[in-house]
């Protein structure tokens, strides 16, 4: 469906006396389900994996686990995934993509700072980099990740 489609059918929706506006209501989509937000979190999980020097089957099996891919868009997901393992930008600029897209949202950066842990312990090993990964984020984020120490 292109644009002006998309336009014209919301255009069709409104109620006789409605105002513009209404349409930009009906178009806000929340940060996280946007293209932006799903290639940052595919790049930052991607880098977490590779964080220890080596990516492993557990560690993308984690990945697949708690960030869910449809099943018709796991080729596109793998392909950000690889691609985001060599890319030359570091985790930190995909930190704070996030951070930007999700700053009013602190219990969902929590839960990617969860999910990093995750994909960090699935090969069976925290290895010292990882727990450098997860602290540097979680200080991007504004969320406390000190409690992980325990955890080892």
């Amino acid at each position: 469906m292109s644009i002006w489609s998309k336009i014209s059918s919301l255009l069709s929706q409104l109620v006789k006396g409605d105002s513009l506006s209404n349409i930009f209501a009906q178009l806000r989509t929340p940060p996280e389900k946007t293209i932006g937000f799903t290639i940052a979190i595919i790049s930052l999980a991607a880098k977490m994996a590779k964080a220890d020097g080596s990516v492993t089957h557990n560690e993308i099996t984690a990945f697949k686990e708690i960030f869910h891919v449809p099943k018709k868009e796991e080729k596109n997901a793998k392909y950000v995934f690889n691609l985001a393992q060599k890319d030359s930008a570091g985790f930190e600029y995909y930190a704070r993509r996030i951070k930007k897209m999700l700053h009013q949202k602190r219990w969902l950066l929590e839960d990617i700072i969860e999910g990093l842990f995750y994909i960090a312990i699935a090969d069976g090993n925290f290895h010292p980099a990882e727990e450098r990964f997860i602290n540097t984020v979680g200080s991007i984020f504004g969320v406390r990740t000190q409690v992980l120490k325990n955890l080892k």
